[in-house]
């Protein structure tokens, strides 16, 4: 009996975003494990960014993340709160980085038969929380059996 090829790769994302938003990255991390041929493992994700994260959501009613979005912009960290020292790049600039801090820079999913192990409803997003676009870069590990 053989045993199954032990097996790790690396690829990178590049993800622009309109500004504050949610992109569905979904799509590109399964193209690039599938690439792989990672058949059953980990999948791990990092987004390379101190004011952008990631998180796994709600893939099907697009309302669960306007309602996210606007918990964090009126609750938890809005723009322009007065103490705030760090304003180099603007208003939104340090609550950017509360948000990336307070939320995920990285994910690990599980890899099973070449996919994604997502539930039904979920999905990968980028969480943009600049005002203005950006060019992000996502660093996708993948480790695991051929």
């Amino acid at each position: 009996m053989t045993s199954p090829l032990l097996f790790f790769g690396q690829k990178r994302l590049e993800v622009s975003t309109k500004g504050r938003s949610f992109v569905d990255i979904t799509a590109g991390v399964q193209k690039e494990l599938e690439a792989t041929g990672c058949s059953h493992g980990s999948c791990h994700l990092f987004i390379q960014h101190t004011s952008a994260s990631l998180i796994v959501c709600e893939n099907a009613d697009p309302t669960v993340r306007s309602d996210l979005e606007a918990f964090v912009q009126n609750k938890f960290c809005p723009d322009g709160l007065e103490f705030f020292e760090h304003t180099a790049e603007g208003i939104d600039d340090m609550p950017a980085h509360v948000r990336s801090v307070f939320t995920q820079t990285s994910l690990t999913l599980p890899v099973v038969d070449n996919r994604l192990g997502l539930g039904t409803w979920q999905g990968v997003y980028l969480w943009e929380h600049r005002l203005e676009p950006h060019h992000r870069k996502v660093l996708l590990s993948v480790q695991g059996t051929k």
